[in-house]
């Protein structure tokens, strides 16, 4: 079994490196397939760390240098290509290709982060994200859209996710649909529905990102922000292989070519590192959020 999980992994990994291969030196790639092997091999459902850059002395994991995140984002994409240029079909491959709607079946009510990095997520989404008079889309929502209770009246909080359970738990939503968008990436909004679109913990779940986010940019108003927030946690039976052979550098980067090839009509892309640090490392688990503007 252990065998077997690792031939699989060392492929993954090879194949979503093959557009990016100058940035290798930056992979650790047995703590990858450590981490995949560990998860494969006793059936585990709990998130587990992906790759980064400097190794924590204290747990092992890979994290970036101070700085990384914000420049992992080109100032200039005429030169660049795609996370999915070409037609290779296995960056979008899984450990576990049945259909996500067994593997949410049953509701997951907790934080798939640590209790440090739940808050500098409410805090991004409330204080920052999320204004008063807002219209918002929870893609890929559960029951916490992070805002903090009674901190923002926001218009509209529209939730799409797999769970109704979960979904109907949810005291941030005036509304919700029940949506697996990796069968269909068709958003049952209207054009310019929304002022702000955002994406927790799930953007590495994503079979079809780049039909997500253009569904994305056609529900936002001209002028709206778009949030995608990340750490190094996930379910790795279902994260992407370009995603779990990656470091959260690249993880960023990718977000941000999602973002721009997606045709989406988005500019001003920036990445944000909002992990706590101390000194100059990480404490606790990582989060860091790519954005964009729809254009006018």
């Amino acid at each position: 079994m252990k065998a077997e999980v690792l031939s699989i992994i060392f492929m993954m990994t090879r194949s979503s490196h093959a557009w990016t291969t100058a940035r290798t030196d930056r992979r650790d790639w047995v703590e990858n397939v450590a981490s995949t092997i560990i998860a494969s091999s006793v059936g585990a459902v709990l998130p587990l760390p992906a790759n980064a850059v400097y190794n924590d002395p204290k747990t092992g994991t890979m994290l970036p240098e101070e700085g990384e995140i914000a420049t992992a984002i080109p100032t200039d994409w005429s030169g660049e290509e795609s996370p999915l240029a070409g037609d290779d079909k296995s960056l979008l491959s899984r450990l576990d290709k049945n259909p996500d709607s067994l593997f949410y079946t049953d509701p997951r009510f907790v934080e798939h982060i640590d209790e440090n990095a739940v808050k500098l997520m409410t805090n991004f989404v409330t204080n920052r994200a999320v204004k008063n008079g807002d219209s918002v889309l929870d893609l890929c929502s559960s029951w916490t859209s992070h805002l903090g209770e009674g901190k923002v009246q926001v218009k509209r909080m529209a939730g799409l996710g797999m769970n109704e359970k979960e979904l109907s738990s949810n005291p941030s939503l005036t509304e919700f649909t029940v949506r697996d968008l990796n069968d269909s990436p068709k958003l049952p909004y209207d054009d310019a529905s929304f002022s702000v679109v955002l994406c927790q913990l799930s953007i590495d779940y994503l079979t079809r990102p780049l039909e997500v986010l253009k569904e994305v940019g056609r529900v936002l108003q001209p002028g709206g922000r778009v949030y995608v927030l990340f750490s190094n946690r996930l379910f790795i039976q279902k994260a992407v292989a370009l995603w779990t052979g990656a470091d959260d550098i690249d993880h960023a980067y990718t977000v941000g070519g999602y973002l721009h090839f997606s045709d989406g009509g988005f500019e001003d892309i920036a990445a944000e590192d909002l992990s706590t640090r101390k000194g100059k490392r990480i404490v606790g688990d990582p989060l860091y959020v790519v954005s964009g503007v729809k254009k006018a």
